[in-house]
């Protein structure tokens, strides 16, 4: 037995993708095909920092009112936010007020804009692209933390980034593509063109 389900459609999706029409329209359209930029991986890393704790739809639900209240995810502009900014983002009802992951959404846009002495966070987050990528069957089978994960946190800790811990580093790996946790029949299984 599988933990795919096949919907109206006749595509296989995994059971917490089958069911909520916001996760379905995500995992078809959105999670494991390559997220490149800047300002994009930096949206991703602060959305997976304040999923921590809670459950991925609530981020999704949130997600536009993130995008307002962070003024589109831009490093420089977030970077720049000082406890005003912080004060009225814990007032913001629209989005996860958490003080700590708030603050770390600023300080890791400080770091965002450290790396491009280093080429990019784009360069540098995808240098730890793993060598291949699982084939689970079951979610059971599907992995929450690898080396690459692992290493990447250890980085990212070292150049001032915090809430990247190994789990949340591969929950971004997968997301972004740089591994391909689809589960094997799957309809995305394959579809992002980093793995064949």
């Amino acid at each position: 037995m599988t933990d795919l389900v096949v919907g109206d459609d006749g595509l296989a999706r995994p059971a917490w993708a089958a069911g909520d029409a916001l996760l379905r329209e995500y995992y078809d359209n959105e999670w494991g095909m390559p997220v490149h930029g800047e300002r994009e991986l930096y949206e991703r890393i602060t959305l997976e920092a304040f999923q921590a704790g809670l459950s991925w739809v609530t981020i999704l639900r949130k997600r536009p009112a993130f995008r307002l209240a962070f003024d589109g995810f831009d490093p420089e502009v977030v970077a720049g936010y000082g406890d005003s900014d912080v004060e009225r983002l814990l007032a913001d009802a629209g989005i996860v007020r958490n003080g700590a992951k708030i603050r770390a959404a600023v300080g890791n846009a400080a770091a965002t804009l450290a790396l491009r002495d280093e080429g990019g966070l784009d360069a540098f987050v995808w240098s730890f692209r793993p060598d291949s990528t699982p084939s689970p069957r079951t979610l059971a089978e599907a992995p929450t933390v690898s080396a690459e994960s692992a290493a990447l946190s250890k980085a990212l800790r070292r150049k001032g980034f915090v809430f990247v811990g190994p789990t949340t580093m591969f929950a971004l790996m997968e997301a972004i593509g740089m591994v391909d946790t689809h589960l094997v029949g799957s309809h995305r299984r394959g579809s992002s063109g980093v793995w064949r």
